[in-house]
């Protein structure tokens, strides 16, 4: 992945096992959130290749869900939160094709699955951070994803926000549905995340997380921006 002339993400080779919860960590600049837009599509490659079992992404498009990170959304945009969970369905009923009572029922249920319910007529401004996360998290679900990203979405969410995230992320695992978690919170990736991949503008390591979130890969990875003590880690300033 580039922008312009220079390569902002080079030499990522990984083999993620269906229903696996990935954290991606590096510190600011890595190219975690670049990695992830390029998976979802939204940015091309320079070379290589990205597949999910034996179909390449543009067939597998729809079935991509992205949550970004809250910085990158106009909260002031004129809609509800059910309409932002409705767009999920877009994809699955053609170009054309207006969402129906089908689409609000599924939007609603999402919803209320995710402790929003009755409240899809509110505008998008008038959540809480963890819960635009959420609104955002509910639309992810309707698309019925086969690939879930997350774009840093612990960051600045409550510990009730965190646990509803944590249940669905477990729901989309147990129903087999990948999921890549771009985030800076090493104890989040250490204690809940299947897989990790360490990232400085290329690959550090990949694999379980008991194997490889390991001092030295974290140091080869963060160098001196994180401070590293036996059994555990804590990210320096930032990350």
């Amino acid at each position: 992945m580039a922008y312009g002339h220079n390569l902002a993400v080079c030499d990522v080779t990984a083999e993620i096992p269906a229903g696996a919860v990935v954290g991606l960590i590096g510190p600011n600049g890595s190219g975690k959130s670049t990695l992830l837009k390029a998976v979802a599509g939204s940015l091309p490659l320079a070379e290589g290749s990205i597949r999910f079992g034996a179909r390449g992404m543009r067939e597998l498009a729809g079935r991509v869900a992205y949550v970004p990170q809250r910085e990158e959304v106009n909260w002031e945009f004129p809609v509800t939160a059910l309409d932002v969970v409705t767009m999920g369905r877009y994809r699955a009923l053609g170009w054309g094709r207006w969402p129906g009572r089908r689409e609000r029922e599924l939007a609603e249920g999402a919803l209320a699955a995710l402790g929003l319910g009755g409240l899809g007529y509110r505008h998008i401004s008038q959540f809480s951070g963890g819960q635009q996360q959420r609104v955002f998290l509910a639309r992810a679900v309707v698309q019925e994803p086969e690939l879930v990203l997350l774009d840093e979405p612990f960051t600045g969410v409550d510990v009730q926000n965190r646990a509803v995230f944590h249940e669905q992320i477990r729901r989309f695992a147990a129903e087999g549905v990948t999921v890549l978690v771009a985030t800076h919170d090493l104890e989040e990736v250490r204690s809940t995340m299947s897989h990790v991949l360490l990232l400085n503008r290329s690959m550090v390591a990949f694999g379980p997380t008991a194997e490889t979130f390991t001092p030295a890969n974290l140091r080869a990875a963060f160098g001196g921006q994180v401070a590293v003590f036996e059994g555990t880690a804590a990210g320096k300033g930032p990350g």
